[in-house]
């Protein structure tokens, strides 16, 4: 007997399906991958990372970190699981993105009262469920969440950003610090690649005028190869991002502060961070380097970093299309439907932005399931929470 459907194994599913498996529910989780690919996702796991590897900051002042001391008092699962794959970021959680999700599958896989189905869902169930089936939800079942709502789905694009071999670094140039000498490693948790001013402003005049890879139109006008005000702010591009200004980047992701060139004393112009990418520390990525670049460009103006003259590039950066419900509209606090109370919504489709937030509201829906099932009042964390903040 199922007494609980959740649709989608990423973050918010895998979550909500542990939950309410914990309470006692007999779950099914169905996952469309590897059956049906989304694009942008590159293996079979549960819980598998796109995009960064950092599950954000750490520190107990900071929303982020506040969020993650409430859901460690939850006993979320993925954050259990996130700190055994942990890597050296400083103040930040950054995860060996396999070990983390090979362990998050592992332990829904084990669970007696999970049953993980790997097939594409096409319509809403009338039993009890939680829909997380992500900002790549397919099609199909797309279709049948608009008509349900009786609204187009919002969206925006959210870009990705590249992978190199550690050992394609220049160490010469390049070097290891943390800001401020904040990491967990004595020599630095991040390589570190200096600008002189001259070699920024070169490298922007690159990048503004680096092809660029063209995006399905949709209903959008198109600028320059690129859907017009329809990027998340928290993830532009950096092409986008030079757009603005050229000392954008170097007051964004590029900024210099708490950094020391061991070569000159002093600090750089404009530095670009690398972040480790996995537990054997051979594969790094370029921190809040997102892009949409066409490939064979990403490799020309990417190699203008110091220090990455001879970057052997693992993943290209890459954008993607993100579908979200207006949810403001259509969802109680509780994460429940608005005329349908046993159907509930958590995770980025819901317009919840980064890794905690999808795992958070993930957290709420299924421990919520568990309680309708019971015939409990569904929980409505209090707006003094950074959880009741969130879904208020």
């Amino acid at each position: 007997m199922t007494d609980l459907i959740v649709i989608g194994g990423g973050l918010a599913g895998s979550e909500a399906a542990w939950q309410a498996a914990q309470q006692g529910l007999n779950v099914i989780l169905y996952e469309m991958r590897p059956a049906l690919s989304t694009g942008a996702h590159e293996t079979d796991y549960l819980a598998e990372l796109v995009c960064s590897n950092s599950l954000g900051s750490n520190q107990p002042d900071r929303a982020s970190g506040v969020l993650k001391n409430e859901l460690r008092r939850f006993g979320s699962m993925l954050l259990e699981c996130a700190e055994v794959a942990a890597l050296p970021a400083g103040s930040a959680l950054a995860v060996d993105r396999e070990l983390f999700s090979r362990t998050v599958t592992e332990r829904i896989q084990n669970h007696p009262r999970i049953n993980i189905i790997r097939e594409e869902v096409t319509d809403i169930p009338s039993a009890m469920t939680v829909l997380a089936s992500g900002p790549l939800t397919s099609p199909a079942l797309s279709q049948k969440i608009t008509e349900l709502s009786g609204e187009e789905h919002l969206f925006f694009f959210d870009a990705i950003a590249p992978i190199i071999s550690v050992e394609t670094i220049n160490m010469n140039i390049a070097f290891r610090a943390s800001r401020y000498g904040r990491g967990d490693e004595n020599e630095g948790d991040y390589i570190n690649c200096p600008f002189t001013k001259i070699e920024y402003h070169n490298f922007i005049e690159a990048l503004l005028q680096a092809e660029r890879i063209e995006l399905r139109s949709f209903e959008d006008s198109i600028r320059n190869g690129v859907m017009a005000g329809r990027f998340f702010e928290g993830c532009l591009p950096i092409e986008i991002m030079a757009e603005r200004g050229k000392d954008s980047l170097a007051f964004g992701p590029m900024r210099p502060v708490g950094l020391i060139d061991p070569r000159t004393g002093k600090r750089p112009y404009a530095v670009v961070q690398l972040r480790q990418d996995n537990l054997a520390g051979n594969l790094y990525n370029l921190v809040g380097f997102q892009t949409n670049l066409k490939y064979p460009e990403q490799k020309r103006v990417l190699r203008l970093i110091p220090g990455l003259e001879n970057a052997e590039f693992i993943r290209y950066g890459q954008m993607h299309r993100n579908t979200f419900i207006a949810s403001p509209k259509l969802l109680k606090p509780t994460l429940q439907f608005h005329n349908r109370d046993d159907l509930f919504f958590a995770g980025q489709i819901i317009g919840v932005e980064g890794y905690m937030g999808n795992i958070a509201t993930g957290l709420l829906a299924g421990v919520n399931a568990a309680r309708l099932h019971k015939n409990q009042k569904p929980f409505d964390p209090p707006q003094t929470t950074m959880l009741g903040a969130l879904c208020h």
